[in-house]
């Protein structure tokens, strides 16, 4: 007869920079995809405001992956923050990346 596992105690926990970093990349993906779409609805005219989302964005994905792989080297602690931290941030930046190189070829 097959007994069902039980549970396991740990007192792990989430790193707190892996969540303040998930929170950054986020947010760093939240301002480049309003600032986006706030170029689209006005034609494709870019003015300050934008340039200045994509500026914030560009601090908060650095703080962001700054953080996440500085909670890689905590002991003992969940990785699922870090991991999705460092992948939003990285997402965020190959946005960025994207954008600019695009912008570039277009008249």
């Amino acid at each position: 007869m097959l007994r069902p596992k039980g549970y396991i105690f740990t007192n792990k926990v989430h790193t707190e920079r892996g969540i303040m970093s998930t929170i950054l990349g986020v947010l760093a993906n939240t301002a480049l995809g309003t600032a986006v779409y706030q170029a689209y609805m006005a034609g494709g005219k870019a003015t300050a405001r934008h340039g200045t989302a994509a500026l914030i964005a560009i601090i908060f994905m650095t703080a962001g992956i700054c953080l996440g792989i500085w909670s890689t080297t905590e002991k003992d602690k969940f990785r699922l923050f870090t991991v999705l931290g460092i992948t939003a941030n990285f997402l965020a930046f190959g946005m960025l990346s994207l954008i600019l190189f695009a912008g570039a070829y277009v008249e």
